[in-house]
């Protein structure tokens, strides 16, 4: 422990994270970017903390690791690039989805290697993984802003670490023996009080500092999945793949009451009432009605104001990829569940999409990034902007998209 960094008793985590980001901004600890104050920490010597990985027995023998995005990660990211192991790297904030494959290009150098370990390697060289992936994570390495020996963990205060482990969880990408290990500079690993850390927080198993390797032998049980009540509405619109993910385990008859929701949060809001917030603020929506007609059909929706605009210019989204036989009442359930109903619905189930019309563009785009890995029948759909946008809400379709 840096003999520098004292913690009175009483403190709260902040306080906890407040001292490390001052000590190591005082004592030029620190790296680019800086300030590290509401960051993991890049540090001075994060290479050499890293480097201690592939001694690790359960590196040895992992087929996929899971690296966070973060700069002083990014020794580990090229060491197991190196290693010739598959490396997946969460999106920045979860914005996009879940993970990302980091795909080095065919006989790549070490050069190349080291490029594909940069954010920017991440974004030029990767695929994304969605919550269908059958993906079996074998080793975790996170980042960290405070630590102890016994594993307790601290970290910026969002909870990116904790949620995308408690999401592994419930994809069944880890096992409750999937080892997790932290890099973190030696002024980083401070005594923490066990009573603040919380059901969800992350524990881990091995800190790597510059200076030396700490096997913490931590029993503590780690998230067995994501604690819903926890969750709020706010943070399910942050975080589309959240959305996806409360769709399946709701289907799967599991509770998914939200923290908004619940009897014992102060002003929680009825489900039904949020639902209908939430239409109210996305799009002027519209009566049932259905109008068949030859080898597809137009569907609209429950109107809000019955006398909106649907003769409009509006902006389409494309929907493929939908499996065979799906009645066009599971994507209408599914639409509705995500706050995502739209003016007019264009079913054409025999080719296996939809186009989902809406009244301008930045809903059909927040649509989009709401459905983003939303799968029906277990399957994922392709959502996306309609490539040719015309007036009325109508598709100019060409050829078979969907193959």
């Amino acid at each position: 422990m840096e003999a520098g960094v004292r913690l009175s008793t009483g403190v709260s985590k902040w306080d906890i994270r407040e001292k490390i980001w001052d000590y190591m901004e005082a004592n030029n600890l620190a790296d680019f970017p800086r300030p590290v104050h509401h960051r993991i920490p890049n540090f001075k010597g994060a290479s050499h903390a890293a480097s201690r990985l592939p001694g690790l027995q359960e590196f040895k023998t992992a087929k996929t690791i899971k690296v966070n995005p973060d700069a002083p990660q990014k020794t580990a990211r090229f060491l197991t690039l190196e290693a010739r192991k598959t490396l997946l790297v969460p999106t920045p904030r979860l914005r996009t989805g879940l993970f990302n494959k980091i795909v080095p290009p065919p006989g790549a150098t070490k050069e190349i290697l080291r490029i594909c370990a940069t954010s920017q390697g991440v974004k030029d060289y990767s695929v994304p993984i969605g919550l269908d992936a059958k993906v079996q994570v074998d080793l975790v390495v996170v980042g960290s802003v405070a630590v102890s020996e016994k594993g307790w963990r601290i970290g910026k205060g969002e909870g990116f670490a904790d949620m995308e482990y408690a999401m592994m969880v419930s994809m069944g990408a880890i096992r409750e023996d999937t080892p997790v290990v932290t890099v973190v500079h030696d002024c980083q690993v401070v005594d923490i009080a066990e009573e603040l850390l919380d059901d969800h927080d992350l524990t881990v198993d091995y800190i790597l500092t510059p200076t030396r390797t700490i096997k913490t032998g931590c029993k503590r049980p780690k998230p067995q999945g994501i604690i819903w009540h926890k969750i709020s509405y706010e943070m399910l619109e942050r975080i589309p793949i959240l959305k996806n993910l409360r769709y399946r385990e709701k289907q799967a008859g599991k509770d998914v009451i939200l923290k908004d929701e619940h009897p014992d949060f102060p002003n929680a809001r009825k489900p039904e009432d949020s639902d209908e917030n939430a239409k109210t603020g996305n799009t002027k929506l519209q009566t049932e009605s259905t109008l068949a007609q030859v080898g597809h059909c137009h569907i609209g929706n429950d109107s809000l104001n019955t006398k909106s605009e649907t003769h409009g210019a509006l902006t389409t989204v494309y929907v493929g990829n939908i499996p065979p036989g799906t009645r066009v009442s599971e994507l209408k359930s599914a639409l509705r569940e995500f706050h995502a109903s739209p003016v007019r619905l264009s079913w054409q189930g025999a080719q296996c999409r939809a186009f989902l019309d809406y009244t301008d563009k930045t809903t059909a785009e927040r649509v989009v990034s709401s459905l983003k890995g939303l799968s029906l029948r277990g399957q994922t759909l392709r959502v996306e902007m309609a490539k040719n946008q015309r007036n009325k809400g109508q598709v100019e379709i060409n050829g078979q998209r969907n193959k």
